[in-house]
C-alpha cells in the first residue's frame, strides 16, 4: 500500500518505521526542511528519534501534496492544534476514498473539536466513512526498538478499521479493531491531562497511593466525558483508555508526566516548555478538555485542577488540598 505519514515527530517516525518494515511504500512528511534534508542524508531523525536507523525504503518530503498524492492511506501525526490547517492543505491532493488514520491525541482548543470532528468540518461528513482513530499504550522509542506493543484502531466503518489493523500489524506490533472512534480519541486526549496531574503528584513527593487514586479517578472522568459524547464505556477499560492512562501516568518516557513532575518540583511552565523540543499535548488539552467538560456539564475535578495549575498559576499543593476537601460522596465510575 502507498502511505503518507504526516508528521515526523517521534511517534510519526516510529509508525513510519513500522509501516516500512511491513513492506509498504511510505513517505514521511516533516514541517522542517532541514529535518528532511538530514533524514535523507543520514537516515536518522536526529531531532525527534535519535539513534534509530531509518528503514532504507522510507522516503521523505517537505511538500504535503507530494506526500499524499496517490496514497491509499494517510496517517496524521501532527499536533492536534495544527490539524485543521494541515487537512486544509492536503485536501486537494487526497485520493478519493483514501483512508485517514489519526494517531494524534488532543482536542482543538479554539473549537473544542476532536480530530474526527475536524475531519468532518474540513473534508465533509462522508470522509468519516474512511476515518480511523489509532491510540493505545505506546511510547515511540519502544515501538521503534521493536518491543512488543498493542494498540487499537477505531472506526464507524469496520472494514476501514480492519484494513488498518492488517496494514499496521506484525509480530511485535499488534492492532485491535474497535467500532468506537470517539472513545478511542477521547481516551488519548484525556489521559495526557491526567498524566500531568500524576507527574505533579510525583514532583510533590507523594506516593504510590496518590498515583493509583489519580489513575482510577482520572479514568472515571474520562468515562464521564465519553458518555456525554456518545462513546462506549468499554473502550475506556481497554488499550485506548486504561492502558494508555497507566502508561502515561507511570512511564519515565511520558512527556506529559515529565511536565507535571517539574511543575510539582517548583519549575515554571514557560521554562519547562522552553526546554522541550517535542510537544506535550496535555498542556493545551488541559484547557480544551476542561472547557469541553464545562460546556457539557460533566464533572471532571482532576482535569479542572490540572488546568488551574497550568493556566491559572494555582499552587499545586493548594490544588491537591482542594481536591481532598471536596464533599464526601459515594464512588461512581
Amino acid at each position: 500500500m502507498k502511505i503518507a505519514v504526516i508528521g515526523a515527530g517521534s511517534w510519526g517516525t516510529a509508525l513510519a518505521q513500522v509501516l516500512s518494515g511491513n513492506g509498504h511504500e511510505v513517505c514521511l512528511w516533516a514541517y522542517e526542511s532541514e529535518l528532511v534534508a538530514g533524514m535523507q542524508a543520514n537516515r536518522v531523525n536526529h531531532l525527534f528519534l535519535p539513534g534509530v536507523a531509518l528503514h532504507p525504503a522510507l522516503s521523505f518530503t517537505n511538500d504535503l501534496s507530494t506526500a499524499v498524492t496517490g496514497c491509499e492511506l494517510v496517517l496524521l501525526v501532527t499536533p492536534t492544534q495544527v490539524m485543521r490547517g494541515i487537512l486544509g492543505q492536503l485536501a486537494p491532493a487526497l485520493k478519493p476514498k483514501c483512508l485517514l488514520v489519526n494517531a494524534s491525541k488532543g482536542i482543538e482548543l479554539e473549537t473544542l473539536s476532536t480530530v474526527s470532528q475536524i475531519v468532518a468540518q474540513v473534508l465533509g461528513e462522508p470522509a468519516l466513512q474512511y476515518y480511523v482513530a489509532l491510540s493505545g499504550p505506546t511510547f515511540a522509542k519502544e515501538v521503534a526498538a521493536n518491543l512488543p506493543s498493542l494498540i487499537v484502531a477505531g472506526s464507524h466503518n469496520q472494514a476501514a478499521a480492519q484494513t488498518v489493523q492488517a496494514v499496521f500489524s506484525n509480530n511485535v506490533f499488534r492492532v485491535y479493531s474497535s467500532d468506537d472512534p470517539v472513545g478511542v480519541e477521547l481516551g488519548g486526549a484525556v489521559k495526557n491531562v491526567i498524566a500531568i496531574g500524576a507527574g505533579i503528584a510525583d514532583g510533590l513527593g507523594f506516593g504510590h497511593n496518590t498515583r493509583a487514586a489519580l489513575i482510577t479517578r482520572g479514568l472515571a472522568e474520562m468515562r464521564r466525558l465519553g458518555r456525554a459524547l456518545g462513546a462506549q464505556d468499554g473502550t475506556f477499560a481497554g488499550l485506548a483508555g486504561m492502558g494508555d492512562l497507566v502508561l502515561t501516568c507511570t512511564g519515565d518516557l511520558s512527556r506529559n508526566r515529565t511536565v507535571g513532575m517539574k511543575l510539582g518540583q517548583g519549575q515554571k511552565l514557560t521554562d519547562i516548555l522552553a526546554e522541550m523540543r517535542m510537544v506535550a499535548e496535555g498542556v493545551k488539552s488541559a484547557a480544551s478538555v476542561n472547557a469541553l467538560a464545562d460546556r457539557l456539564g460533566v464533572e471532571m475535578p482532576i482535569t479542572a485542577k490540572v488546568y488551574e495549575i497550568l493556566h491559572c498559576d494555582k499552587p499545586a499543593r493548594q490544588a491537591v488540598l482542594e481536591l481532598m476537601s471536596r464533599d464526601l460522596k459515594a464512588e461512581q465510575a
